[in-house]
């Protein structure tokens, strides 16, 4: 898996402060995309260990507390991404139980397949559908257009 971007402090991608990642592979490419960067999976850097290290690390600091983990992109439901989100989700759980994860997927949660779905018993919300330019709303919170669903997994 490849990502795009990380951003160890973010305040706009969920809820109070976080760190958040942006995976590289989409397969959606919703026309109106702000970050057709993340398209391509073969897009951005590696995701080694140290990037996971980092976020580990990031997440537990006591200097700028974070509330948890936003996973975006690109599209982290994107198969080929699964298997590492899924290992990063379960660290994240187990390393930093205090946090929250939110993911956002161009997938809707009627449509995940078997696999994808393990990935949500350690998410805390879920963000889900395509963008859709002509149901674009910048007055909506954490999403970009109406067709999009909030989750809400665990308060």
């Amino acid at each position: 898996m490849n990502y795009q971007q990380y951003f160890p402090v973010d305040v706009v991608n969920g809820p109070g402060t976080r760190a958040t990642l942006f995976v590289s592979g989409c397969e959606h490419q919703c026309r109106g995309c702000y970050n057709q960067s993340t398209w391509s999976p073969a897009a951005g850097h590696l995701f080694d260990a140290a990037m996971v290290e980092q976020i580990i690390t990031d997440l537990q600091d006591t200097r700028i507390v974070r509330r948890g983990l936003s996973l975006s992109g690109g599209d982290p439901l994107y198969p080929q991404n699964v298997a590492q989100i899924l290992a990063l989700v379960k660290r994240v759980k187990h390393e930093c139980p205090d946090k929250d994860i939110w993911l956002w997927s161009g997938y809707r949660l009627d449509e995940l397949s078997t696999v994808q779905r393990q990935v949500l018993h350690y998410v805390d919300v879920l963000v889900d559908g395509k963008f859709e330019q002509s149901l674009a709303d910048p007055s909506l919170r954490f999403r970009g257009s109406s067709n999009q669903v909030i989750h809400h997994f665990k308060q």
